[in-house]
C-alpha cells in the first residue's frame, strides 16, 4: 500500500505509534479508533496529504463541490488527535459528536471529524465534515472510505480560480 502522505519530516507527523499510545489516546477521547485509522498511523502517524481534496454534493466553506484537508492528524504527540481534538472543539465551537482528525486549509473555521453521534463510541464512525454553519455533514460511512475518495486538488484548479 502506498503511503497517502507526502515524504519527508513534518512537524505533523509523530513518533512511532505503539499499542500503548493507542490506548492511551482512546482512553482520553473516550471513543475506540478505527481500525483502518490505527492502521494507516502505525504505517506513519499523522501527517501531510498528497491528496488534499474530497469531492462532496453540497458547498463546503472551501468550494461548490468539495472541501480540502492537509493533514491528517496522529495519535501522541503534540499535534496528535488525543491532544487537540478536545481544544479545538472547545476553541472553534465545534459540535461535540467526535474526534477531530483533519486540518484544513483554513486551519479552522472547518475542519473533518470522525463523528460518532450515530455509532456510539464503541461503534465505527462516519467520516463527517463541518462547516461555518457548524453542522456535521456525512461525507464518508468510514475512514477507510474517506481516504481513498481523496483526490489531486488540481482535479478542482479550474473551478476555483473565481472563487
Amino acid at each position: 500500500m502506498t503511503s497517502p502522505f507526502e515524504e519527508g519530516p513534518s512537524s505533523w507527523t509523530g513518533p512511532a505509534l505503539t499499542e500503548d499510545m493507542v490506548r492511551r489516546a482512546e482512553e482520553t477521547l473516550g471513543v475506540r479508533l478505527p481500525r483502518s485509522y490505527v492502521e494507516l498511523m502505525y504505517q506513519q502517524n499523522g501527517g501531510v496529504l498528497k491528496n488534499s481534496c474530497y469531492p462532496t454534493d453540497f458547498r463546503t466553506s472551501w468550494a461548490a463541490d468539495h472541501f480540502g484537508v492537509d493533514v491528517i492528524m496522529g495519535i501522541g504527540h503534540e499535534e496528535g488527535i488525543d491532544a487537540q481534538s478536545a481544544e479545538l472543539i472547545s476553541e472553534w465551537d465545534y459540535p461535540d459528536v467526535g474526534v477531530v482528525i483533519g486540518v484544513t486549509p483554513m486551519a479552522g473555521p472547518d475542519t473533518v471529524m470522525l463523528d460518532y453521534s450515530e455509532s456510539g463510541a464503541d461503534g465505527e464512525p462516519v467520516v463527517a465534515y463541518v462547516g461555518e454553519d457548524r453542522t456535521p455533514r456525512r461525507v464518508a460511512d468510514s475512514f477507510e472510505e474517506f481516504m481513498n475518495g481523496l483526490v489531486p486538488c488540481e482535479t478542482y484548479e479550474d473551478e476555483d480560480e473565481g472563487e
